[in-house]
């Protein structure tokens, strides 16, 4: 059975940075560890504006990060030191633990102006025995990454197992994160291995039970369901699931499973106790004047208003 079907919603991540918010969603915060995710681009910017773009550092807790581009490239620095030019295809997985700190910069402005970048980032929370490890980043070449394709299918694992195939991408939960490109009139199983289950079409449009879905929406489907999903054209989806982690909550770029573990985030990052990254730090994004609390679950649905 779906579950729910999320409409993505448009998000400002940086001035002239207009990306496609799925995760997360009122109704829907999280499917398995997933618990945040945008889709970036293409984008097409004059090259004078590119250096707007930028992402400048900020921090981060109790996630961790998955950078997957389509095309482009973003060049990552972080407060371990670490500076990383992301490719397509690539895995670049951010483990912030108990603090990090990150930039992402377009530093090539042909990229921007040719419509080349687009990319998909996601936050996978963590387990909460893991929630103050030490932070990590790793890249995992497009060599690494199994790949399965049969007539009209094409996929390849970014983490976790599915299908029989499992990466070696560092993970520290139950999870899998697929991207898929089908074929006009394709058909394509979800894997069943894992209780939760998410479908985000980033391209083309697909039928499901003769209910067709377009580019932009993002499907949950219950646990024991097996949909076949046909590719009603040329298709790109984004598959990702695994098992619940329970409850957390998230302000800005943070997550937790304790409110005021987000408070003291809060605080260390207004202090400059979460470092900046030692080759990008000349400016960093200040913490939002916002006055909320973290968000939590939604009440039950008959609550809502």
């Amino acid at each position: 059975m779906l579950d729910i079907v999320i409409d993505s919603r448009k998000a400002l991540i940086a001035p002239g940075m207009e990306v496609k918010r799925i995760l997360p969603f009122r109704l829907r915060r999280m499917v398995g560890p997933f618990i945040f995710m945008d889709h970036a681009g293409p984008v097409n910017v004059d090259a004078t504006e590119s250096g707007k773009l930028d992402v400048l550092p900020h921090p981060h807790i109790g996630l961790s990060t998955v950078s997957y581009l389509f095309g482009g490239k973003v060049t990552h620095r972080d407060s371990l030191g670490v500076e990383q030019v992301i490719k397509p295809g690539e895995v670049n997985w951010m483990t912030a633990g108990k603090g990090i700190s990150h930039s992402e910069r377009f530093e090539d402005p042909a990229v921007l102006s040719g419509g080349q970048l687009e990319m998909i980032q996601t936050w996978v929370a963590l387990p909460e025995k893991d929630e103050e490890s030490n932070p990590w980043f790793k890249n995992y070449t497009v060599e690494q990454l199994p790949v399965f394709s049969e007539t009209g299918v094409w996929m390849r694992l970014i983490a976790g197992n599915a299908f029989g195939l499992v990466s070696e991408v560092k993970t520290s939960s139950a999870m899998f994160y697929l991207h898929v490109i089908l074929n006009a009139n394709a058909g394509f199983a979800l894997p069943k291995e894992h209780s939760e289950r998410g479908v985000y079409i980033v391209k083309g449009s697909v039928e499901v039970n003769h209910i067709k879905y377009h580019e932009g929406q993002f499907m949950v489907f219950t646990k024991g369901t097996d949909p076949v999903i046909i590719a009603k054209e040329n298709s790109t989806l984004m598959v990702l699931g695994g098992e619940p982690l329970g409850d957390r909550y998230i302000w800005w770029n943070f997550v937790s499973s304790r409110k005021e573990r987000i408070e003291q985030a809060k605080e260390d990052w207004k202090q400059g106790r979460i470092i900046l990254p030692p080759n990008d730090d000349k400016e960093f994004i200040p913490l939002p004047e916002d006055k909320s609390k973290p968000s939590e679950p939604p009440p039950p649905p008959d609550l809502l208003s």
